[in-house]
């Protein structure tokens, strides 16, 4: 069966915290020598969230499939 997706509404000041917290585990990784590949994947779903930019104030996301 199929996992549970979960929806997280985040402003662009939250969406920073997460998206540079696992730029910076995954440079700790490469430092350390130890594969990044879990730490890669979940990343580039976080990359994938933002869209354009909508009006001044915010931002629009949306699920990763």
């Amino acid at each position: 069966m199929g996992e549970k997706k979960k929806i997280l509404q985040l402003d662009k000041y939250e969406f920073g915290v997460i998206f540079h917290s696992l730029t910076e585990k995954r440079n700790q990784l490469l430092k350390d020598n130890i594969p990044t590949d879990d730490v890669d994947s979940v990343l580039l779903k976080v990359i994938a969230l933002l869209e354009e930019p909508i009006g001044r104030k915010g931002y629009k996301y949306r699920e990763a499939r």
